[in-house]
């Protein structure tokens, strides 16, 4: 092992987190190959090399209630990390801590490493655009430095006084912009005259409870409208046990494909998808597949989060785009019968379709920016190597 070689703490807290930290720690290695990194991840980074301490699903909570329920665990959990990093020979200690999203619980962590003398980098900027404004001084005392995965973030933190660079987003690197649709097809063993339907309700177990039923009884809808269409669901890793009981109670006679992960290969294949808002919102408009966008969550949490929110949007692509380019079906607007209406409306509209797709192009274009190397490039300029 070089001793020269960085050392870095990561906290990444559900799948989205691993999926942009592995993709990270890809373009680390390639700058630093003997790098070490541990602390709280998933898969995607211990396939990287990283070194879970826990695993990332430890802290896979959905919204204030489930954060309250887990409070006990999350916040020994923080504590056993920031003690374990802080009290490392100062040569094993990190060079930057690295917090991937995960703001409610890396802010925290972040504050505590800052002020213990570890260098801190919080990577994708809070929507404090969108929702939680309050959350700029808690950015102030914890980060270092903050990479933004859109281009008007690092002008929003500087008005603050807080170093950022925009990094653009790496799953546009990751993603080809002719999206491989033959492929993705003859893979899942799908005919290519088939109109395809992609179902995501998102990957925490939380969050599935609230958004795969009206999914679910919305493509039944769809198929009793058009008989021929085909549905596939990616789930997350370990998620069936819950899914499959779901399918079975509101869409058994459903012509669905569960498949076990393999979600870029669903949206590749598909022709329009209904999803759970999140980081599967990008994902789709980058594999260019028109959408709409669903969520749901405990009454308690939409209580406290509809009085919060800045713009009119929610999906990523339409705060992209300024404006609804996708249909938002949220809390009681999501029902099956108006994602069957709106998921129908995409294969009727071929106007509308293809303009869309264009949109989704442009986004795909301007936040395709070889975002491993300038996050690396500026977590090198952090430690100072």
């Amino acid at each position: 092992m070089n001793d020269n070689a960085p050392r870095f703490g990561m906290v990444a807290g559900e799948a989205s987190g691993d999926l942009l930290a592995g993709l990270l720690l890809a373009g680390l290695r390639a700058r630093w190959p003997e790098l070490t990194a541990q602390g709280i991840g998933g898969p995607r980074m211990v396939a990287q090399g990283f070194e879970p301490w826990w695993p990332l699903d430890k802290l896979s909570v959905f919204g204030y209630v489930d954060a309250l329920w887990n409070l006990r665990e999350l916040l020994s959990i923080r504590k056993q990390l920031g003690d374990r990093l802080l009290n490392l020979p100062l040569r094993q200690r990190p060079s930057a801590f690295i917090g991937i999203d995960a703001p409610d619980f890396n802010f925290g962590l972040e504050q505590r490493l800052r002020e213990g003398g570890i260098k801190t980098v919080h990577f994708v900027c809070p929507s404090i655009w969108a929702w939680r404004a309050e959350r700029v001084e808690k950015i102030k005392r914890s980060a270092d430095h903050v990479l933004c995965l859109f281009p008007f973030e690092p002008e929003l933190l500087k008005q603050h006084g807080i170093a950022a660079s925009y990094v653009g987003h790496p799953l546009a690197d990751a993603i080809p912009l002719e999206p491989p649709k033959a492929a993705a097809r003859g893979a899942l063993g799908l005919a290519e005259q088939d109109v395809v339907v992609a179902l995501l309700p998102g990957s925490r177990r939380s969050e599935i409870g609230y958004i795969a039923e009206p999914l679910l009884k919305a493509a039944v809808l769809m198929q009793q409208a058009r008989p021929d269409l085909r549905f596939v669901m990616p789930m997350a890793p370990g998620l069936r046990g819950l899914i499959a009981p779901m399918v079975k109670a509101h869409a058994p006679n459903l012509n669905l494909m569960l498949l076990d992960g393999r979600s870029h290969e669903a949206l590749a294949a598909c022709d329009v998808s209904l999803v759970a808002s999140g980081t599967a919102t990008l994902e789709a408009a980058l594999f260019k597949r028109p959408m709409v966008i669903a969520y749901r969550m405990h009454a308690l949490n939409w209580w406290r989060m509809k009085g919060r929110n800045y713009q009119p949007w929610v999906g990523l692509p339409n705060v992209l785009a300024r404006e609804f380019l996708v249909p938002e079906l949220i809390q009681d607007a999501c029902t099956p019968q108006a994602l069957a209406r709106e998921g129908l409306a995409w294969l009727d509209d071929h106007a509308r379709y293809a303009r869309a797709q264009a949109r989704f192009e442009e986004q795909h274009q301007m936040l395709r920016c070889n975002t491993a190397l300038r996050a690396s490039d500026a977590i090198a300029q952090v430690i100072g190597v």
